[in-house]
């Protein structure tokens, strides 16, 4: 089953956890309505979608409310620290917008560690898993090159603090990699979303991604966060995590192919199709 952690930017929802909804373009988690634009939002509901096609059973959420002040994070932290209790084993926990905090993220990462879990993380859980020393503990993280500069700097404390133009850095990718691994600022696969997506693990670019190639895609808010649901709902499955992070970067970009997106196109438009880009895949539920 797949457990995701995040938060949402909406002032004032307070913790929330339960299995969530995606139905006629809304998304609930016990009867809060959460928003798609991107974010925690559009990566869960791309989960929601990709397990309801696989008759998996649906995700369940551990949510709240923020909107940069870290209360709801720090919230979610404490939850987790002291109260969460998984709704079944064989769990996949896809960690997703928390604001950084050290100390409780690594409070929280050890209580999660007793449920055995597969761990997968993005955008702020992935830059203070790196930043507390904590990557080697995760087995995919979801980056974009801007965000695999910053894991392959050794002292880099946040993406903000590379000093580096992102068209500079997606030619060099595979370098990025491999400086990540050597620094210990990695999980054990990595998916790099971008113009190529690259799959590597511990330090081997396995397989890269390329087509369908869908370039509106690249500027249209919250495709990344879609991929990263997609691809936790597929290791729920019982998909190794390579394997799933192979099927998700093709089911991505199908969804986008499917869709013939502009760049004003919003990320919720898109998401219903991943159903039939799973179908066009032949991916089959129940592993």
């Amino acid at each position: 089953m797949l457990v995701f952690i995040g938060t949402v930017p909406v002032k004032n929802l307070p913790l929330t956890f339960g299995f969530c909804k995606f139905e006629k373009g809304k998304l609930t988690v016990e009867g809060c309505e959460l928003p798609i634009i991107n974010g925690t939002g559009a990566a869960l509901a791309a989960a929601y979608v990709t397990c309801e096609t696989l008759n998996l059973p649906s995700p369940y959420a551990v949510i709240a409310g923020d909107t940069g002040l870290g209360d709801g994070s720090l919230q979610i932290y404490k939850f987790l620290e002291s109260s969460f209790t998984p709704p079944s084993s064989n769990i996949v926990i896809a960690m997703h917008y928390l604001k950084p905090n050290i100390f409780h993220f690594r409070e929280s990462l050890k209580a999660l560690k007793k449920h055995d879990p597969i761990l997968v993380a993005d955008a702020g859980s992935m830059y203070v898993a790196k930043a507390a020393g904590t990557a080697k503990n995760f087995d995919l993280f979801t980056p974009d090159p801007g965000e695999m500069a910053f894991l392959a700097d050794p002292e880099a404390v946040h993406p903000a603090y590379v000093r580096r133009y992102i068209f500079e850095l997606v030619e060099e990718v595979p370098r990025l990699i491999r400086q990540a691994y050597e620094f210990s600022n990695a999980s054990r696969v990595l998916l790099v979303k971008g113009v190529v997506d690259y799959i590597a693990k511990n330090g081997e670019i396995i397989e890269t991604v390329k087509e369908p190639c869908i370039p509106a895609l690249e500027v249209i808010g919250g495709t990344g966060d879609t991929l990263t649901g997609t691809v936790s709902a597929l290791i729920s499955c019982g998909y190794e995590v390579v394997e799933a992070a192979i099927k998700a970067a093709k089911i991505n970009r199908l969804m986008g192919m499917l869709h013939g997106p502009s760049p004003a196109t919003k990320v919720w438009e898109m998401i219903p199709l991943i159903k039939d880009a799973i179908k066009m895949l032949e991916i089959k539920g129940g592993r």
